[in-house]
């Protein structure tokens, strides 16, 4: 977000949150994907505020770094206030801002668009569940859960791996309490109560998965343009070449007429001319 939104922002504080999301309708749209409508993530950035009176409040407070967010959100294509990105007030000096925090379905959603993968996978283990898995014996982890059971126990592990457009299973990804704790305490504002480590445990645990997942598998549109422009390139390489064209033959020079003479500039002398005193030779 530039200087100028940013400034702007707090200009226009007075008229309220919603009213300076629609205020930037035109900056949002410049930063988003194609595939993002801007009327669609305006008026859902719009419908999360009016519902929480908390991120409202922080978002007066603030201007500045809700654009910011929303900017974030934009620049991803994923829609605010949802499980792809999350809007959380967080104190910050003694009074409520907004953090933008992107969720799991954010970070499974950039590994779709990219378009090399054809599946991703991500579950929680919990205490009664069955899991085995040992990298370079294992392709895939073996997960087994009982549906019938009432409480499956507290989480204890979390996984995450993709299945590529061709057969084959990324690096799989597993995750104790212990290395998830860890991350959780790397997370700014993770234990304050409007967090959504707080509000949506699993769900956290996933996206740390799903986030660790993102290292061994594209995660960009430039992937899928480098695959065209590869494609491109192999469709010119194996292109047959043209047929070599026959020039044109100059027609053939009637019957006593000399033809051109070929790389041979000829100069067109002119004729002697003999004094009238010296005629040549009858």
């Amino acid at each position: 977000m530039t200087e100028n939104t940013v400034s702007n922002a707090v200009a226009v504080r007075d008229t309220g949150p919603g009213a300076m999301v629609e205020h930037y309708r035109a900056d949002l749209a410049q930063v988003m994907p194609s595939h993002v409508k801007p009327d669609t993530f305006v008026r859902l950035a719009v419908g999360v505020l009016r519902r929480d009176k908390n991120l409202a409040l922080a978002a007066q407070n603030n201007p500045a770094a809700l654009m910011g967010a929303l900017m974030d959100a934009a620049q991803l294509g994923l829609t605010p206030g949802t499980e792809q990105y999350y809007l959380v007030p967080r104190k910050q000096k003694g009074r409520l801002e907004i953090q933008g925090i992107r969720g799991y379905q954010g970070e499974i959603e950039l590994i779709y668009r990219a378009g090399a993968v054809s599946s991703v996978i991500v579950e929680v283990v919990r205490q009664h569940d069955r899991f085995s898995y040992t990298p370079g014996r294992d392709e895939r982890p073996l997960h087994e859960i009982d549906w019938d059971v009432e409480d499956r126990g507290a989480l204890r592990l979390v996984y995450a791996y993709a299945v590529m457009k061709d057969g084959a299973t990324s690096k799989v990804v597993v995750l104790n309490r212990a290395q998830v704790m860890k991350a959780k305490a790397m997370s700014q504002g993770s234990d304050s109560a409007y967090s959504p480590w707080q509000k949506h445990e699993e769900a956290m645990w996933m996206k740390t998965a799903a986030h660790r997942l993102t290292k061994w598998v594209p995660t960009s549109a430039e992937y899928m343009r480098e695959q065209l422009r590869a494609q491109a390139e192999v469709a010119t390489e194996t292109r047959p070449a043209p047929a070599p064209q026959t020039p044109a033959q100059a027609p053939a020079p009637e019957h006593g007429e000399e033809g051109p003479i070929d790389a041979e500039f000829v100069d067109d002398e002119p004729a002697p001319q003999w004094p009238a005193a010296a005629q040549p030779p009858q």
